[in-house]
């Protein structure tokens, strides 16, 4: 007989997932790798998000992406107490049999995969930029080609993280992401204060609202994603209880909105219109400080891929083994993966329509729609009554945010400014850290 669940905050309502230790991990640690798996690439494209929606419109947006992400995870762990299930791929198999396993585990794969392939861009296109400021790097060194990078991070930080069985070994590593990126922070906050002047805002730079705001919220998607990783730091709290999983959900996704929204701000208001993708590519390669800030992001960017790489070989174990990896499978799985997303980064160097579209197809699916119709689908009360009517809302939402936003970006795909430096460069004082005369 199934294990009676009850819905009391305070008791333990899921077995919770074993790990190969059987650790468990304190709320601390668990907070600290949620806001990691929370903060990654995705947050550097963010002032284009902004760009894109207009300043205000854009800011409120992000809020409510926070809101809907922060609401639709503690939706998982309790569509998870309705089913007796304990990851996500159970939970909509539980709900909507195997076609809904399938199309859960595609998306699931999907959106870490392709966040870990543009992590090794990322961190190609940052690390050559940090190299070449070394004295005698130049253009033509090997620290300065982005395939030597690649394998280089992938051999030495990525791949040995990624062979981690224990999630749990993680929560230092996202504690040192987590100081990077506030350091981060503070550079681009210097920059606005010190280069920011020196550019002149572009026309329309304040406006309320912008046309391209839906493809904004696909980008916002993208960067508040967490899901795929919600029932792995559920089940590794020292005590998994409904109560104990709000605390950290709302810690954490606040604590990431306010970093998330700062850096948005700082980013946008330095460059306005003239804002890219990747707003490391808006910053002159003789800036100092900049440098520094592409050093810390190229670090922080490491540390969270091995968190995308649990959760892919958790969907293929889950849908090729149907049980838990032996140590042999466990190594061989993870090379894999991680050599797949180094082979495509070598030969691909600009994924700003994949990531749109990645945000559009995947994150949004993720996020809004199925969490949302899981608890419409165990709910004995109709549709329109009490929480059922914010997660139908949700749907509704979550397919116009789809339809729209993946037509928008066919229409209007973002430029790929990759390795271009920017046009007020060339007479700009940032060399150093101190404030422009």
């Amino acid at each position: 007989m199934a294990q009676q669940l009850t819905h009391e905050e305070g008791i333990m309502l899921i077995p919770p997932p074993k790990d190969a230790s059987g650790a468990r991990r304190s709320t601390t640690s668990a907070t600290f790798n949620f806001i990691n798996s929370i903060i990654g690439s995705g947050i550097i494209g963010l002032p284009y998000a902004l760009n894109q929606a207009g300043l205000p419109l854009g800011l409120l947006l992000l809020v409510i992406v926070a809101f809907i992400t922060d609401y639709s995870i503690i939706l998982l762990i309790k569509g998870g107490n309705l089913s007796g299930t304990n990851s996500y791929q159970s939970l909509v198999q539980s709900t909507f049999g195997f076609p809904g396993f399938l199309i859960l585990s595609a998306l699931q794969f999907l959106y870490p995969f392709i966040a870990m392939v543009s992590y090794n861009i990322t961190t190609a296109d940052t690390m050559t930029k940090v190299f070449q400021r070394i004295p005698g790097v130049g253009p033509g060194h090997i620290l300065a080609e982005r395939h030597f990078v690649i394998l280089l991070s992938t051999l030495v930080f990525t791949m040995p993280l990624s062979l981690y069985r224990n999630i749990e070994k993680l929560g230092k590593v996202s504690f040192l992401s987590m100081v990077l990126t506030l350091t981060i922070l503070i550079i681009a906050i210097i920059r606005s204060a010190t280069f920011g002047p020196q550019i002149l805002p572009t026309q329309n730079a304040w406006a309320f609202a912008k046309w391209n705001a839906i493809q904004a919220v696909g980008v916002m998607s993208f960067a508040f994603i967490c899901h795929h990783n919600s029932f792995l730091i559920y089940g590794s709290l020292e005590q998994p209880t409904l109560a104990n999983w709000s605390r950290v959900t709302h810690l954490s996704v606040g604590s990431a909105l306010i970093i998330s929204a700062a850096f948005a701000v700082t980013g946008y208001t330095t460059f306005t219109g003239y804002t890219q993708g990747d707003i490391f590519e808006n910053y002159c390669r003789n800036d100092n400080l900049a440098t520094f800030g592409r050093f810390c992001f190229g670090l922080s960017i490491m540390t969270t891929f091995p968190l995308e790489c649990f959760v892919t070989r958790e969907v293929l174990s889950n849908v090729i083994f149907s049980r838990d990896l032996s140590k042999v499978e466990h190594v061989v799985i993870t090379i894999l993966i991680v050599a797949v997303c180094a082979s495509i980064s070598l030969a691909y160097d600009c994924l700003g329509v994949v990531l749109e579209l990645n945000g559009a197809l995947s994150a949004t699916p993720l996020i809004f729609i199925i969490p949302s119709a899981c608890i419409l689908k165990l709910s004995s009360r109709r549709w329109f009554q009490g929480e059922n009517l914010i997660a139908t809302i949700l749907i509704a939402v979550g397919l116009f945010v789809m339809i729209t936003g993946l037509t928008m970006t066919g229409l209007n795909p973002q430029d790929c400014s990759h390795g271009v430096e920017m046009f007020y460069c060339a007479d700009a004082n940032i060399s150093g850290t101190a404030p422009p005369v």
